[in-house]
């Protein structure tokens, strides 16, 4: 008899897929009422699958009583309440990758979509406008500023891969790094003045949230252009919404939202935007690794082996 899984949301498909063919799936966001269906269906449940940017709904541990494992497809960041899971004597494993080079190569594409107008300029062709009309140029990045705000791994990344678009790389952070040859800005406000372009990569903390806030992007200017690839929370939407709309600053391309998948109408109306659904770490060859390393760890758990990748 093949053992019962509960998984609660769609992952990468050929993953799903690998589930339903080896275990008895169930899937949580099928459900119209989903605490009559966690108890109606889901009472001989013996693992959770979810994913680390969602984690687990409040009370989900508890309506289910046979639970004996939490498997995350990626890495939980406070999403999952570890103590909670420890009470019950509950593990949880996650699909440990490294996806700095990914999000690094994704914040230096929007980069460059949102500098030299691709996105806005596809439009103009797809409309049929190119006729009779030339597109507003867009900006080199060449010779350019970029400013970075977080200068960790994925901002390292990030900076190599703009410098060799020809920008001069400058950052800010709460310190300086001591083996950093890039200019330090201890005063984020100095460094948004310095920039043609603000590329956001620091990690959400209570320090950081709301950090680009209306006196950041005013003094980032007219002239310049926001990225944003870490947490929506980070900036301050509603001081974004407004920069954009009076055109106090050029544009922004952003990957992260403050309420995802919720993204709000007023950004969509606007042309000086390149907006993604969150997609920094989407890579096919990612998402073939955490499946692998998913199914490992089921495996392992319900053979009675040490589980590859526990937390």
């Amino acid at each position: 008899m093949k053992s019962e899984v509960l998984i609660t949301m769609p992952i990468y498909a050929p993953v799903l897929a690998k589930l339903e063919q080896e275990y008895t799936l169930h899937k949580l966001w099928t459900a119209a009422d989903a605490p009559k269906y966690l108890a109606e269906k889901c009472g001989s449940v013996r693992a959770v699958v979810t994913v680390g940017a969602r984690g687990l709904p409040p009370g989900l541990m508890d309506a289910l009583p046979r639970l004996e494992l939490i498997a995350c497809f990626g890495t939980p960041h406070g999403t999952i309440d570890i103590d909670a899971a420890g009470r019950r004597g509950i593990p949880i494993t996650n699909t440990p990758d490294t996806i700095f080079g990914t999000v690094a190569e994704l914040a230096a594409g929007m980069t460059v979509a949102i500098m030299r107008k691709i996105v806005e300029d596809d439009r103009f062709v797809r409309a049929g406008r190119w006729v009779g009309n030339a597109p507003p140029p867009g900006n080199t990045l060449i010779g350019k500023t970029c400013g970075v705000v977080g200068l960790g791994r994925i901002g390292r990344e990030t900076a190599t891969r703009l410098a060799a678009f020809g920008m001069q790389i400058e950052y800010h952070g709460p310190r300086e790094k001591e083996n950093a040859t890039y200019r330090y800005h201890a005063d984020l406000l100095g460094l948004a003045r310095a920039a043609d372009c603000l590329v956001v990569t620091c990690p959400e903390t209570p320090q950081t949230r709301g950090l680009i806030n209306g006196r950041v992007l005013e003094a980032l200017g007219a002239e310049g252009f926001l990225v944003n690839v870490a947490r929506g929370a980070i900036v301050d939407e509603a001081a974004l919404l407004a920069a954009l709309k009076e055109k106090r600053i050029a544009g922004a391309a952003l990957d992260v939202f403050w309420d995802e998948p919720r993204v709000p109408a007023a950004l969509m109306d606007l042309d000086n935007v390149v907006l993604l659904p969150h997609v920094g770490s989407t890579t096919k060859e990612i998402r073939e690794e955490r499946g692998r390393k998913l199914m490992a760890n089921l495996h392992a758990h319900f053979a009675g082996k040490p589980l590859p990748n526990a937390i």
